[in-house]
């Protein structure tokens, strides 16, 4: 039976909003505009929509997972497919977990390469990263919530350079509207997967939530915040851009920055990436801190050894990935991953979920 969690260590329902949130508008948000557009052109904007709004739909299925379940989902991998079937699924979450971490880092790292410090060592950074990471995570679950809160609140004011790129939009470059078919926008749908991935985390922290059936609403506020933002992006970017410049445009939204101007700052992306690791850094402490509670379970080790463990894989993951084409193959690999595992995977576990507790409840 899973160990009843302290009371000391949970945290408030509402606090689930900010956890999903940070989670989900991690890198993606700065160049996502280019890959969503490949198929579906200016009609991409629905896609976004539709993903967030299939994203409110896992999450509901999450919830009932967890509902019936006793603990996070090393235990119910364990409850419904056994000891070693379930501790295998268990583990292939975990390391898709740490995955995630890596791919978040990695990619950071590439864009401050690109657009601020071309020298800068891969692994210096990476290091520098992961002991603020492990100062984080080695503070507990709480520890890292707070700096998931911090990590919404205070990049919250650039949504204001939004502002900026309204003087040269042209807001008809998106009519028609439904100029694609079906098919291009589903494409273009799958495209914003990467974007909207972290939230499946909540499989591992939900135990930790304080009266866990109260947060619900807040995980989907926290999700559709995500998605207003996404849309907002997008529709922005489409108006700013052409469709062969955002074919062009690695980082549609760094590259808008550009044109932001003020009294006391010549170069706003500067400022903005220095921001944006704020909203990277919980993040990765969110992940890695899920992958090493998961290993905790499941191989009955100190979540303090697993932490140490996983930030040195980390780190060397960092520094393997040498330059752009591995970093946009790591992207993508993870992207299809997380895609095939929300998509899929979530609505299986909540059908065996369903069956097995009826099952179980008639016996």
């Amino acid at each position: 039976m899973p160990t009843a969690i302290k009371e000391r260590f949970l945290v408030s329902p509402f606090l689930v909003f900010f956890l999903v949130h940070t989670l989900q508008i991690g890198i993606g948000v700065l160049g996502f505009q280019r890959y969503i557009a490949k198929s579906a052109g200016y009609d991409a904007w629905i896609a976004v929509l539709a993903f967030g709004l299939i994203v409110n739909l896992l999450i509901w299925m999450i919830y009932s997972i967890m509902k019936k379940g006793n603990g996070d989902i090393t235990v119910i991998h364990r409850d419904l497919f056994g000891k070693w079937i379930g501790g295998l699924f268990s583990l292939f979450f975990l390391v898709y977990l740490l995955f995630f971490a890596i791919t978040v880092l990695r990619t950071f790292i590439e864009v401050i390469q690109v657009w601020m410090f071309p020298d800068i060592k891969v692994w210096a950074f990476s290091l520098m990263f992961l002991i603020l990471t492990y100062y984080v995570v080695s503070g507990g679950f709480r520890t890292v919530t707070g700096m998931s809160f911090l990590g919404v609140v205070l990049p919250l004011y650039l949504l204001l350079t939004l502002w900026f790129p309204l003087e040269f939009a042209n807001f008809r470059n998106l009519l028609p509207v439904f100029d694609h078919s079906i098919k291009e926008i589903a494409i273009s749908t799958k495209a914003t997967a990467l974007s909207f991935l972290g939230f499946e985390a909540l499989f591992m922290f939900y135990p930790f939530i304080k009266q866990p059936e109260k947060s619900q609403k807040w995980a989907h506020f926290g999700s559709l915040f995500t998605t207003f933002m996404y849309l907002l992006v997008t529709i922005i970017s489409f108006a700013y851009y052409s469709e062969k410049q955002l074919e062009g445009t690695v980082w549609a939204t760094l590259s808008m920055w550009k044109i932001v101007e003020m009294p006391f700052v010549e170069r706003f992306e500067y400022i903005g990436i220095a921001t944006y690791a704020l909203v990277i850094l919980p993040n990765i402490c969110l992940a890695i801190w899920s992958s090493s509670r998961g290993v905790k379970q499941l191989f009955g080790i100190k979540q303090h050894t697993a932490l140490i463990v996983l930030l040195v894989i980390t780190f060397v993951g960092n520094c393997l990935l040498t330059d752009r084409s591995s970093v946009d193959v790591l992207n993508t690999n993870v992207s299809k991953i997380g895609f095939y595992f929300i998509v899929l995977y979530i609505p299986f576990l909540y059908i065996i979920s369903h069956i097995h507790h009826k099952v179980r409840g008639n016996g």
